[in-house]
């Protein structure tokens, strides 16, 4: 089946969308909910995700009820696979939509009881599902998430990504501020870490970068950092000539508070680049192996840019063809856009 009826969308009442991780994508999913309850208002709309990154969508406006799976290995991992199967099946949801379309999600769409399985017809194992949506085009991943409500009569429209920041985490930014006498309106926030290395551009680049900011520019570099990203963070410190700001520790909700407040964030392709969106931070993300077709928002905001070399094989190394002279360019053009 590739489309509902009317009628039979009427039934609906209950969706279940699965996006189980990681940062990025759980984020990006949540680009649709908007219009999905514009075109089925009064639905409740449920959210699986793996527990470790529930806090990407807590207190979602569009989000009813988040439904949070452990993770675990060996007997543990079916325990827990195997509870949230029942939670879902005692939930009776009229159409489970798999976003992930990863054997893992489609185990758990296909046992959902969900009268309704949709997923994309070329995924591996397209069996699980009994409604199925064709791809579209490529393009920004945000914009393509809605490929797969094609079949409910919902096509892609402007849309925003959402990220609520929590009181205690503008309260422990605006604290560490005010202690170090940082001007936030000066500061450009530079993060190069990265849990993929293939992704992460070179560690001398963004120090030689950070030092030609320091430099040339009247702004200071907050070099930020995830708790596995510490090292790189020092890395990049002990190869600049200047002194960087680094950041305190923070979690994803703190990140976001202090990038809502400082004038730039540089970094990698990743999670950030997209949580940069949700608060309409300008950003430039260094791009190696991966498409900024699909990974840079810059098709949906005029404030984020990206720098890809196309032509250089990043496989030989992690300077992906781009210098710091090169990207510091980039940040010069930027700061005069937001000037005007």
């Amino acid at each position: 089946m590739h489309s509902l009826s009317i009628e039979q969308i009427n039934q609906i009442k209950k969706i279940l969308v699965i996006q189980l991780g990681p940062v990025g994508d759980a984020l990006l999913t949540t680009s649709y909910f908007g219009n999905l309850k514009k075109h089925l208002p009064d639905r409740k709309i449920y959210y699986l995700i793996k527990e470790r990154y529930g806090k990407i969508i807590e207190d979602h406006p569009q989000i009813d009820q988040i439904i949070r799976i452990k993770e675990g290995r060996g007997w543990l991992y079916f325990w827990y696979r195997l509870k949230a199967i029942k939670a879902i099946r005692r939930e009776c949801f009229d159409l489970v939509i798999d976003q992930q379309n990863m054997p893992s999600s489609q185990q758990i769409t296909f046992l959902s009881g969900a009268r309704y399985r949709l997923g994309y017809e070329d995924a591996r194992f397209h069996q699980a599902y009994n409604l199925k949506a064709k791809r579209g085009p490529l393009r920004y991943s945000a914009s393509r998430k809605f490929d797969i409500l094609s079949p409910l009569g919902i096509q892609e429209e402007p849309f925003h990504l959402y990220f609520h920041i929590g009181n205690q985490a503008h309260e422990y930014i605006d604290h560490w501020l005010r202690a170090s006498a940082y001007n936030p309106e000066q500061m450009i926030v530079i993060s190069p870490g990265s849990p993929k290395t293939q992704k992460n551009w070179d560690l001398k680049q963004f120090a030689r970068l950070a030092d030609l900011i320091q430099t040339r520019t009247n702004n200071r570099v907050i070099l930020l950092w995830a708790p596995k990203e510490k090292g790189q963070v020092e890395t990049v410190a002990g190869y600049m000539e200047t002194n960087p700001i680094k950041a305190p520790p923070t979690n994803l909700n703190q990140a976001a508070a202090l990038l809502s407040r400082c004038k730039m964030l540089i970094c990698n392709d990743g999670g950030l680049n997209h949580l940069s969106v949700t608060t309409q931070t300008p950003a430039l993300a260094i791009f190696g192996p991966t498409d900024p077709l699909v990974w840079s928002p810059a098709s949906i905001s005029p404030r984020h840019f990206h720098l890809h070399n196309p032509n250089f094989d990043s496989s030989q190394d992690n300077s992906f063809g781009i210098t710091a002279q090169d990207a510091f360019h980039e940040v010069e053009r930027i700061l005069k856009l937001e000037l005007r």
